[in-house]
């Protein structure tokens, strides 16, 4: 195999990758071999065509598309370890010469990583946020933990009130006509928590067990099924149970069943702990996020379509993986927000192009700090990948290509380069 590499304007580049003859050959008759029991030929047992025969009848260009297709998936990632350039994109392929007994020849237009020139990045002035934890996001946290620890007591001696937890049925109504989705049978709903629409639950306040009732609503405007959004409705509602919620005590005895703690003082104390830990880290995530967001906003790059659509195309595929993991697929997903792949990639554009252009502020920044991951870093990560897979470092090592090593060191950078920002940016 030969790589010419030609870089072009944009940040794209073409590469033309050149497959000996022989190896063309070779991959025509493994094609004939894999299809040649699908050639009936009379004066021929199925599967015994000979393969000068059958591209006599049918023109030696039958085997060439699957032929080419092979050497093109075994090549082309070939082509790009041996690459200098930092390939960014999927690539445009384009077969340029295809002919029995020549070399096989393809290029591949593809996005390369970009130029960047960034503004001043040390001392970025930024807004001073905050981390103190306050009384009240203490008792908030606390009381978080009470509700999770409340008991539900039957209720039949009074009307429904806010908070208590109802079991209904319901049947939704537009224009006199059931509606989909609007039907639901022993459905439990704690009134005041804004599960429902509008005042759906505000409706249910004063009612009694037994009582069948309307309840009048209008969808909002930016409700998902577009054919309610906007719409009033009416649902049929019959009332069939009501639970009062009964709160523990906040004392010792609650401190002792929800920690390790024997006093309810000590417990307050070790929440308001947890909560300044939390918080420390939401103010730097927020702080290196005005960062970027400055560095971004100032940067000179020109990003390649190709680039920026790459990065989409895996951000949907980020989301459609995350949706596996919840047993959603995803064009079940698509569904439940009304849109199609394409809406999608076109909402996270916004988004893949800030990854984008945060990842090269970073490298831009590790690279005139002239920092690196050092080989405990490194091996570190590796340890912590291991024990995400379940395996020895050592035999993950074996797996992992050069290249994929060179980037686990370039992402320890950039974090290293972030908490650089951070270190020397300065608050107002």
């Amino acid at each position: 195999m030969s790589l010419s590499v030609e870089k072009l304007d944009g940040s794209m580049a073409k590469l033309t990758i050149t497959v000996p003859a022989e190896e063309f050959t070779k991959a025509i008759t493994e094609v004939y071999n894999k299809e040649k029991s699908k050639f009936s030929v009379p004066g021929f047992r199925k599967g015994k065509v000979p393969q000068a025969y059958i591209e006599k009848m049918y023109g030696p260009i039958i085997f060439y598309e699957d032929a080419a297709n092979k050497l093109i998936n075994e090549y082309y990632p070939k082509a790009l370890e041996e690459c200098d350039e930092e390939i960014v994109s999927n690539p445009e392929i384009d077969v340029e010469q295809i002919e029995k007994g020549k070399d096989l020849i393809f290029t591949a237009l593809v996005a390369v990583k970009p130029e960047i020139k960034i503004g001043e990045y040390k001392g970025v002035e930024i807004e001073k946020i905050d981390a103190t934890v306050t009384e009240d996001e203490v008792m908030a946290k606390i009381l978080e933990e009470q509700k999770q620890n409340s008991r539900s007591v039957p209720v039949e001696d009074r009307a429904a009130q806010m908070d208590d937890e109802v079991t209904i049925n319901f049947d939704g109504y537009m224009d006199g006509i059931a509606f989909e989705g609007g039907l639901g049978e022993n459905y439990k709903l704690t009134l005041g928590s804004h599960s429902f629409i509008d005042t759906f639950e505000d409706q249910i306040v004063g009612k009694n067990i037994g009582d069948k009732f309307d309840v009048n609503v209008t969808f909002p405007e930016e409700y998902h099924a577009t054919e309610l959004a906007g719409k009033p409705a009416v649902f049929k509602v019959e009332l069939l149970a009501i639970n009062a919620i009964e709160l523990p005590e906040l004392d010792d005895e609650f401190a002792s069943e929800v920690s390790s703690f024997d006093t309810y003082e000590e417990y307050k104390e070790d929440v308001k702990k947890i909560l300044e830990v939390k918080k420390e880290k939401d103010v730097k995530r927020e702080k290196q996020a005005k960062i970027i967001e400055k560095l971004s906003e100032s940067a000179e790059v020109e990003l390649p379509e190709a680039m920026v659509k790459y990065n989409q195309e895996k951000m949907y595929d980020e989301l459609a993986q995350s949706m596996m993991y919840q047993g959603i697929q995803m064009d079940q997903y698509l569904k439940i927000v009304n849109a199609t792949k394409e809406d999608l990639l076109e909402r996270v554009k916004p988004d893949a192009i800030a990854r984008i252009k945060t990842g090269l502020v970073l490298e831009a920044v590790a690279k005139a700090e002239g920092i690196v991951a050092s080989d405990d870093e490194f091996n570190e990560e590796l340890q912590n990948m291991a024990s995400t897979y379940q395996m020895e470092p050592d035999k993950l090592k074996e797996l992992m290509g050069e290249k994929e090593m060179e980037m686990m060191k370039k992402d320890i950078a950039a974090r290293k380069a972030m908490d650089f920002l951070v270190e020397n940016s300065k608050e107002v």
